[in-house]
């Protein structure tokens, strides 16, 4: 493997990790949930009450995509937003019940995920590959 392959071998992570994702999400009996979905409900697990900006700057996403992708989850019944009662420009995301509910789920499919992705791979590596991921990131 030359060095020029690095970003479509990341690529084909990527697309390994989802399909995982996807498939115990199935297996859950969850549906039409997209991985895309899946940053923002961890945050919003996180912290029960974001603003759309609060939200898009946590998942490193611009704001239409927020807005796309919460849209969703809210007429999926995930989700909710709400007006800020003082501003009324600013607009709150919380998870409804049934999105809370998903917290055992992304529980079980993240420790799956990584056991998956670090098997075989010792402490040391694992610290050297996310040093290295992230000054990559960085490089953009």
């Amino acid at each position: 493997m030359e060095a020029r392959d690095i970003i479509s071998l990341i690529s084909k992570v990527r697309d390994c990790a989802n399909r995982l994702i996807e498939s115990e999400m199935e297996s859950f009996g969850v549906e039409g949930l997209a991985t895309s979905h899946g940053d923002i409900l961890l945050a919003l697990l996180k912290i029960e009450k974001l603003t759309m900006k609060e939200l898009a700057e946590k998942i490193d996403k611009d704001k239409s995509t927020v807005t796309a992708l919460v849209d969703k989850l809210i007429k999926q019944g995930y989700a909710l937003k709400t007006r800020d009662t003082e501003d009324n420009r600013v607009v709150f995301v919380t998870l409804t019940e049934k999105g809370r509910a998903l917290k055992p789920m992304f529980d079980e499919i993240s420790q799956k995920l990584l056991s998956t992705v670090y098997e075989g791979i010792s402490k040391s590596e694992k610290e050297e590959l996310i040093k290295t991921l992230i000054k990559i990131k960085n490089n953009f």
